[in-house]
């Protein structure tokens, strides 16, 4: 079969089945999982003519990738049971709690600013395992917690785990290509330089977007949960009330965060940019500046709605102690802590990922995998549960209570995942066939360029995002897809640079909806099932994400004129534009006319 656009729909059918099921029909993942993994298989021996071996192989491969997350999860389910049993966790709510009872002026707290430094730290979904778990603790709905956990999945994804998206998805993406080495060398600088340009580049485009995240995320929060007893329009007006807040936020964060791109290359623009702008937004927050005059709570608990409910209700108050804030925030700080040192002291993080099972050569093919368990994550959130033992005096029973509540949380996360991760690796590794044909991603974006011709700098960010999605990975998205980006960019005369930096602005956008970051979020609060009603919400800001992303990419690359990237770009402003004013005319009509905040 060698007619493209055909392939290219028989390749997306695993990952539109699997969509339709989670989000059209709101199909559990622990159901939709399986029949995309079943769909999959079926278009991999059939159509792209994978050998029976290839597809075990990569099966196993993800089963392996699968137990690497669900140690994270339980990890995170553990400190989560941990700080709860402890009493400590009433001690964190308070400390937020002084700062503003406000939940909006709370979510960008922590999940923009905390969130974006233990993005950089760490990476791999851990922003939204820490954030979420905290953020129910502090009396959030479980959706809304995971939702908060998931859209700032966004912004600092690009630089997480200290630039692994770009050090390792578009460097080694790029690697090999005589083409981008001549690029370089026409640009008079060295490949380091070069990866440091493009990273630069995305930095911008994530800027420029990201600052409006904020308060994206705050209309979110109160148009899904607010009070039934107010129009749709009136509950996502109540975000703007935040507006000034959110912006400050933002701008304190992505300030220091291409700062940081441009003077110190791509390792730490997520980290310090999340770390300063914390520390300047919370000591502004104290201070009572750019706070809204009227504070905005979720309402009585028993008008929530059943699906924003998780198995997972932490009693803060449970042992009726209380403790010096930071004894109570020490585990949280240690996590902190052990992710930067592992990640930036290089012999303490060789010795740790030296520390690996390795499967390889899995059934005698090419493929293999390893898990390095004391360098994932889920390591350190069991070292700073075991450290809150002894910090915090907890008893036997309180101990054994919080594994036995984490291990019982867990298992209802297994089944989507040990399905998920599977389907990912042969749509990926399809590649390895008897027809010749790309792989199934490859092929889709062969597919999606074809069609687009010169507009494709629009697309760019969509086919980072679609890799992302499939691979729950912005650096698997940027190695699957940067030097394609790099050669179609060549063909058609735009900038490389800016084209595969769009990539990696897509690929961090597409970590709001991936499965199984999504699964793994929800588990940390005992919502699952609900993965489908969680992505409706999410894919809003991936959406304004990759519209924007698409536009800039664009633009920087043929300049503001009459094209189709500034038309793009002038229609999503006027749509901003007209959205706020609308939300804004609701917000004042609901309140009788008053100022507003």
């Amino acid at each position: 079969m060698d007619n493209l656009a055909v392939l290219s729909l028989i390749a997306l059918s695993p990952i539109a089945i699997v969509g339709f099921l989670l989000v059209g029909l709101r199909w559990p993942a622990k159901y939709a999982m399986p029949i995309g993994f079943a769909v999959v298989v079926a278009v991999a021996a059939f159509v792209w003519g994978v050998e029976p071996v290839v597809i075990a192989a990569s099966s196993i491969e993800g089963l392996i990738l699968a137990v690497g997350l669900l140690y994270i999860v339980f990890g995170a389910l553990l400190l989560l049971g941990t700080l709860a049993g402890s009493g400590a966790l009433a001690t964190i709510r308070a400390t937020f709690t002084d700062i503003s009872a406000d939940r909006r002026v709370q979510a960008v707290i922590i999940g923009w600013l905390f969130g974006s430094f233990i993005e950089g730290a760490s990476g791999f979904g851990t922003p939204a395992a820490v954030v979420a778990p905290l953020l129910l603790a502090l009396g959030f709905p479980a959706m809304a917690a995971v939702m908060v956990g998931l859209v700032i999945q966004s912004t600092p994804v690009t630089f997480g785990a200290v630039g692994t998206p770009v050090l390792v998805g578009v460097t080694d993406g790029l690697s090999g290509s005589a083409a981008v080495e001549q690029r370089a060398s026409t640009l008079g600088l060295s490949m380091p330089d070069y990866i440091a340009s493009i990273a630069l580049d995305a930095a911008v485009i994530h800027a420029l977007i990201g600052t409006l995240v904020p308060l994206f995320l705050a209309c979110l929060l109160t148009g899904f949960f607010g009070s039934e007893d107010k129009s749709r329009v009136a509950r996502f007006a109540d975000g703007l009330g935040v507006w000034k807040f959110a912006l400050f936020a933002a701008l304190a964060m992505t300030v220091p965060y291409v700062t940081v791109a441009a003077v110190l290359g791509p390792e730490f623009p997520s980290l310090l940019g999340g770390l300063v702008g914390l520390g300047i937004v919370v000591t502004a927050a104290r201070r009572g500046l750019f706070l809204p005059r009227r504070q905005w709570d979720f309402g009585p608990r028993e008008s929530w709605q059943p699906s924003w409910l998780g198995r997972v209700a932490p009693k803060s108050d449970d042992t009726g102690r209380r403790m010096h804030p930071v004894r109570a925030w020490a585990p949280y700080l240690l996590v902190a802590a052990l992710l930067v040192l592992t990640r930036t002291l290089t012999p303490l993080t060789d010795f740790l990922t030296g520390l690996s099972i390795d499967f390889d050569s899995i059934l005698g093919t090419d493929i293999g995998e390893s898990l390095e368990p004391f360098y994932l994550p889920g390591f350190i959130f069991i070292v700073a549960s075991v450290s809150a033992y002894a910090l915090h005096r907890m008893n036997r029973a309180q101990i054994a209570a919080s594994w036995k509540v984490a291990g019982g949380q867990l298992a209802g996360t297994a089944v989507a995942l040990l399905f998920a991760l599977p389907l990912v690796r042969v749509f990926i590794n399809s590649g390895e066939n008897s027809t010749g044909y790309e792989s199934m991603p490859l092929t889709l974006a062969d597919g999606a360029a074809s069609a687009v011709g010169d507009a494709w700098p629009i697309l760019t960010p969509w086919i980072g995002a679609l890799g992302a999605f499939v691979a729950g990975s912005n650096t698997v998205s940027n190695l699957m897809f940067s030097l394609f980006q790099f050669s179609t960019a060549e063909q058609i005369g735009a900038s490389p640079e800016t084209i595969v930096a769009g990539q990696a602005v897509g690929g961090a956008a597409g970590n709001m909806i991936t499965v199984h970051n999504v699964v793994a979020a929800s588990a940390t609060v005992g919502l699952l099932g609900r993965e489908g009603e969680t992505i409706r919400k999410t894919i809003i800001p991936m959406i304004y994400y990759c519209l924007f992303a698409g536009a800039l990419a664009f633009v920087f690359t043929n300049g503001l004129g009459l094209n189709p990237g500034t038309v793009l770009l002038v229609l999503l402003l006027a749509a901003v534009g007209l959205v706020i004013h609308r939300l804004q005319r609701g917000r004042t009509a609901e309140v009788g006319g008053h100022a507003a905040e």
